[in-house]
């Protein structure tokens, strides 16, 4: 009876082991299927952001044909610009492009004015924002020019932010910290700035850089030269650049000038006087001009005039500070640019008359310029 009892109960613990085992492994094979099916709603997940991030950061964005022109504000971010660019409808899904820029530790940006060309991607245009690649503009300033004229070729230039304090000559002068007449006082050059930049930001440059040249152009300077500082041989260099005509005769000008400085003559010089008549210069310079007084008019006073009268380029300065040496103490026009020098009155009056008082019809005070020359 026991043992019939005890088969019994065998027979029942093995069919609760069958149960038990059947039902484990109907959880293991739930599992299994949960398992797969996240694994394969991951992979498709996974395969549709990388899908999603391949379409924001590759694909081109939507810009017109000749590119897009942007301004960045001072102050903006990444995020800011992207949503600006995806709510203009040329960039998708700004997401992934913040993650991406973070990613590549390209998040600062710079602000100033960009021009994105057609074709770019999103990740053109984060390289782009993060390196500062901003539009450049460049203004000339010519040598010979006056003050006035390169101050209004600033503030008229491209993209220049004009200020109150760059307004009039006088008020560039104060700002500058330059007392009296700042003629001669900024260097001319071709400058490079970005949209946005002041007039005032431009004539800083540019006076700094006239006083680097001029100091280093005076430590160089040849012995026994008539100026008592630095800014007496600017004024001689403003003078030497506007009666030159032809680059390779700039020492020589400078050393008849510097001879009749030495000699206690007058320099006699046209653009001095010319200079000193302002506005009512009219383009001819009479014989009645030369015997006006004006503090300019070096046919009247000795030496050299208070100021210079032009912006001298760096080798009008390296003229005047480096003379060449001889004998002559005049010239005249030839009409082609370049001049007759002379070392005596007779021989200076003999050429006045060839070149001066019979002059051709092509006569000209400057050499003709090449049509092919910027």
């Amino acid at each position: 009876m026991a043992n019939k009892n005890g088969k019994a109960a065998d027979k029942k613990q093995t069919k609760r082991n069958g149960k038990k085992s059947a039902q484990g492994s109907s959880r293991v094979g739930m599992w299994l299927r949960g398992f797969l099916l996240l694994f394969l709603l991951g992979v498709a997940a996974g395969g549709i952001a990388f899908w999603s991030a391949q379409n924001a950061l590759i694909q081109p964005l939507e810009l017109p044909v000749d590119g897009l022109r942007m301004d960045v504000e001072s102050g903006s971010n990444l995020s800011r610009v992207l949503a600006r660019l995806e709510s203009d409808g040329v960039l998708r899904s700004p997401l992934w492009v913040r993650l991406y820029a973070r990613v590549k530790g390209q998040t600062s940006i710079h602000p100033g004015e960009y021009m994105v060309p057609a074709g770019s991607n999103a990740m053109d245009l984060v390289a782009r924002l993060n390196r500062g690649d901003v539009t450049r503009y460049r203004v000339t300033i010519v040598e010979g020019w006056t003050f006035q004229q390169a101050l209004s070729q600033i503030r008229n230039s491209n993209k220049i932010r004009q200020t109150e304090a760059a307004a009039t000559v006088d008020a560039a002068a104060r700002a500058l910290g330059i007392e009296g007449n700042p003629e001669g006082r900024i260097f001319p050059d071709t400058y490079i700035y970005r949209s946005g930049a002041s007039d005032l930001d431009l004539l800083r440059q540019a006076s700094e850089r006239m006083d680097s040249v001029l100091a280093q152009e005076w430590e160089n300077r040849a012995e026994n030269l008539p100026y008592k500082d630095a800014y007496e041989a600017l004024i001689m260099a403003s003078i030497v650049e506007k009666e030159t005509g032809v680059p390779w005769e700039r020492d020589e000008i400078a050393g008849v000038f510097v001879r009749r400085l030495d000699r206690g003559m007058r320099l006699q010089t046209d653009p001095t006087v010319i200079y000193g008549l302002g506005e009512d210069y009219d383009g001819n310079l009479r014989r009645a001009d030369l015997r006006n007084a004006t503090p300019y008019n070096t046919y009247v006073i000795g030496g050299m005039p208070p100021t210079p009268i032009a912006l001298p380029g760096r080798e009008a300065i390296h003229a005047a500070l480096n003379p060449k040496e001889g004998n002559s103490l005049y010239f005249v026009a030839k009409g082609d640019g370049s001049h007759h020098f002379s070392s005596t009155l007779n021989e200076h009056n003999r050429a006045v008359r060839e070149y001066q008082l019979k002059r051709r019809s092509d006569y000209r005070s400057s050499p003709v310029q090449n049509k092919d020359s910027n």
